[in-house]
């Protein structure tokens, strides 16, 4: 009698432990791509070269204190895990950095969309007076024509160009660089047919997402950055003062909406939200299916949706971006300066 009932009890947790992941829950949903090409920007190992040191050279700052690593750390999932990062003088913006990783696969950059590409958003930091506060495109050419190691990589990296060290291939070559930072996981290998790339836990947690309504947002290879949403859909968020993208467009109508962020490796890339406002990824899950959903989620949904939101994170390209040995100053270099 009790052999009958162990066999039965394990039948039956077998029964239960079973998840069946319909292929319609999955259609919205796609792998990383090993690149992101840009029709007006070709991947080129040069570019990618050049790239990979503009994104360490401190240089590029004011003070020589800062570099794109210093907000959007390689060897930390592309962020800093600070609420709002330090720039300039101490100063800090009013917005959480967001990951670099996978960012060339979002439909537009920045929370509020001011920039089309990773071309365009790299063009931003240097000379915002928060962040890096170059004075100009000029000194940052200035800085870059003094070196002489840099004036050659720029010429192989855009061999068609009279004038190659300019602005736009500062950014193109950090660009084609980003383009490459993909962080494929176990998650793709599920959505390319390998089924045990997932435990039972795992794809319990995947249809709690999408019973939750998560998919209305949060979708396609990134599980999100493909769309601007409201946040405070359901319900006002408290206290929320930053107008979003209505900044960039000035309209009424897209007061309190940004881009909706992506989650690959978002259980590295706290603290959540636009603000940096919340460490916890429960709590942010939690918040969300409330004012942007209407739903309640118990502790335990919430637990199970992080359990497939960890199946997200993949592996740092160690050998792509390990810091380059950056070429020395000339006495032509312009100095840095720690008071303006």
């Amino acid at each position: 009698m009790l052999k009958r009932v162990a066999v039965l009890s394990l039948l039956g947790a077998a029964a239960a432990a079973a998840v069946d992941i319909p292929e319609s829950r999955l259609r919205m949903f796609k792998p990383l791509p090993a690149a992101v090409e840009n029709p007006k920007n070709p991947i080129t190992p040069e570019k990618v070269e050049l790239g990979r040191m503009l994104y360490y050279e401190n240089r590029l700052s004011r003070s020589h204190k800062f570099s794109c690593n210093n907000c959007h750390r390689l060897d930390r999932y592309g962020v800093d895990n600070e609420p709002t990062s330090e720039g300039h003088r101490g100063q800090r913006g009013d917005r959480n950095s967001p990951t670099v990783y996978n960012a060339a696969v979002h439909f537009v950059q920045f929370w509020d969309g001011r920039a089309a590409d990773v071309e365009e958003q790299a063009k931003g930091p240097v000379l915002n007076p928060v962040e890096m506060a170059m004075p100009d495109e000029k000194t940052v050419i200035a800085t870059l024509k003094s070196i002489p190691q840099y004036v050659e990589m720029f010429r192989k990296a855009f061999p068609q160009d009279k004038d190659p060290v300019n602005y736009d291939n500062v950014a193109k070559a950090i660009g084609a660089f980003e383009r490459k930072l993909m962080t494929p996981s176990r998650w793709d290998r599920f959505l390319q047919g390998d089924k045990s790339a997932l435990n039972e836990a795992e794809k319990a947690g995947f249809l709690k997402f999408v019973e939750t309504g998560c998919t209305t947002c949060h979708m396609g290879a990134c599980a999100g950055g493909t769309m601007y949403q409201k946040l405070g859909v359901a319900k006002p968020y408290p206290g929320l003062k930053d107008e979003g993208r209505a900044k960039v467009t000035g309209r009424a109508e897209d007061k309190f909406f940004f881009k909706v962020p992506g989650l690959r490796n978002v259980e590295k890339t706290w603290p959540y939200f636009h603000d940096g406002s919340v460490k916890s990824l429960e709590e942010a899950v939690r918040l969300m299916a409330e004012y942007e959903l209407g739903r309640n989620l118990s502790a335990a949904d919430a637990a199970s949706i992080v359990t497939w939101l960890k199946t997200l994170t993949g592996e740092i390209p160690q050998d792509y971006v390990k810091p380059p040995a950056l070429p020395p100053s000339t006495p032509k270099t312009p100095k840095p300066s720690l008071t303006d």
